[in-house]
């Protein structure tokens, strides 16, 4: 079973959750965010190089052109490949674990894999986060010495930032698989 809803994330822009449902112990969960704007790129390259030019202008040193492309370029680069999150995902399988992956728009991919026998629960927390409350997805790890402890909180979704709504969906459909287990 495939879904595509529409959402938006805690800044009001437009964010997609996209569930799949691959048996009843098994669900898959991504959160897409939309792709870099090429208007948005071309404003910032176009500041940055005119500011560039009037420097230039006024001190006729060409190191301040070589410089502003260089630093340009490279910023786009940095932004592109560690910073920029196409989308994360959430595969919860019943008996196994959870892993969590973020692609980014380079194309780079990090996946981090978190045992269910390591696992207490999935809970939506609350932080305050630039003068409000937000809320998001985490999973409480247990405390190897003592299973009723927490030892730490693994937050999901920490790039697309979803809205309470989108993750009372994942967190539903995630206690749905746990409980089964």
């Amino acid at each position: 079973m495939m879904e595509d809803e529409a959402f938006t994330d805690i800044n009001g822009k437009s964010i997609s959750l996209h569930c799949q449902s691959h048996s009843s112990l098994c669900s898959e969960f991504i959160v897409s965010v939309p792709k870099v704007s090429i208007g948005k790129v071309m404003v910032y390259t176009c500041c940055v190089w005119l500011l560039a030019y009037a420097v230039f202008f006024l001190t006729e040193n060409t190191a301040v052109l070589s410089s502003a492309i260089f630093i340009t370029l490279v910023g786009m680069m940095l932004h592109i490949h560690f910073v920029k999150v196409d989308h994360e995902s959430l595969l919860v399988i019943g008996s196994l674990g959870i892993q969590v992956s973020s692609s980014y728009a380079s194309g780079r991919e990090t996946t981090t894999f978190i045992e269910m026998s390591k696992i207490k629960d999935i809970v939506i927390n609350e932080a305050i986060y630039m003068h409000q409350i937000i809320y998001y997805l985490c999973v409480l790890l247990k405390e190897p010495s003592d299973p009723d402890a927490v030892s730490s909180v693994v937050p999901l979704f920490q790039s697309s930032k979803p809205r309470l709504n989108c993750l009372v969906k994942v967190y539903k459909s995630c206690q749905e698989i746990i409980s089964k287990c």
